[in-house]
């Protein structure tokens, strides 16, 4: 197989977020026949169909979805190449400048209070850098997909063993949050109210000792986010069972209550691909998430995973 050009994975890219050949066709500077050319010299050289073709546009199949999530990452990579390349030159001998945009994926609560801290520390050693921030949904393939699909140098992601291993990835600990209960301050009977959650509360991590609460009963109010339960614990509308981040700024109504020497733990990471941890930009800021951690972080490597065990560590 002869190799792709940058310029071809650049429209293979162009075709999928638009939808279309005609839609890539624009930004491009290209028409929609070169763009359809393009493509199908891609195809014949990596021996697949990569878009279904339709009166709707294009759409990429498997294999087009697994060659556009490549074609991200080894832009990105090209990308970084050139700004390390530029930093180098221009540092003084033997320090090279960090410098460009930075890409990163979290879930809301690792949004808002892990990442800042860290990204203060990061900007302040290396100015050059410029974090872009994405708030993914920690459901489905979550903020790890975000990685493996080159839309994120790294990710905040909720890690553990029971996904399989994607090999692309590694990454590691750098906290433990414990899970609570909260529900309203000064409530006589807190466990008596109605249970409150929502989609992205990982219950993997807490799936045996939640079937061991005969006092939790089956949620009746779903809300978008943590912050939206919260909200609703705090007006009296019910109780949650919510981990430690998640919890950060807490209004004075709301009451936590610990869940015992038993409760449950969720392990939360940082996820990259083994081209990216290699980067001085993501190399830094990885060094200041460790810097932020709440308790000693363990290395690992292997997959993020939405839903989880605690992860194995490395020996």
């Amino acid at each position: 197989m002869t190799d792709l050009a940058p310029h071809e994975l650049r429209i293979l890219v162009a075709v999928e977020s638009a939808g279309s050949f005609s839609g890539a066709a624009q930004p491009l500077g290209m028409t929609q026949s070169a763009v359809s050319h393009s493509v199908r010299t891609s195809e014949r050289r990596i021996g697949a169909v990569l878009f279904d073709r339709g009166r709707r546009g294009a759409r990429p199949t498997p294999a087009g979805e697994s060659a556009v999530a490549h074609a991200c990452r080894i832009l990105r990579l090209l990308e970084r190449m050139g700004t390390e390349a530029r930093g180098a030159a221009a540092g003084p001998a033997g320090a090279a400048t960090v410098a460009g945009p930075l890409r990163i994926a979290a879930f809301r609560s690792a949004a808002l209070h892990l990442l800042p801290p860290a990204l203060d520390r990061l900007r302040a050693a290396h100015p050059g850098i410029e974090p872009v921030v994405r708030m993914v949904r920690e459901v489905g393939r979550g903020t790890a997909g975000e990685v493996l699909d080159g839309r994120a140098d790294l990710a905040i992601a909720t890690i553990g063993t029971t996904s399989p291993v994607p090999k692309e990835l590694v990454g590691g600990v750098l906290m433990e949050e414990e899970y609570a209960l909260v529900h309203p301050a000064g409530h006589p009977a807190p466990r008596t109210l109605p249970l409150v959650d929502w989609a992205e509360n990982c219950t993997s991590y807490t799936r045996d000792w939640w079937a061991a609460q005969e006092w939790i009963p089956r949620a009746t109010v779903e809300a978008e986010d943590d912050g939206a339960v919260l909200s609703m614990v705090s007006r009296g509308l019910g109780m949650a069972i919510m981990p430690e981040l998640s919890l950060e700024g807490a209004p004075d109504v709301v009451g936590i209550t610990p869940l015992g020497p038993e409760r449950p733990t969720r392990s939360v990471g940082y996820v990259t691909t083994p081209e990216q941890a290699r980067s001085l930009a993501v190399r830094a800021l990885i060094r200041e998430l460790r810097a932020g951690g709440r308790k000693p972080p363990s290395q690992i490597v292997g997959s993020p995973s939405n839903c989880g065990d605690r992860p194995a560590e490395l020996s």
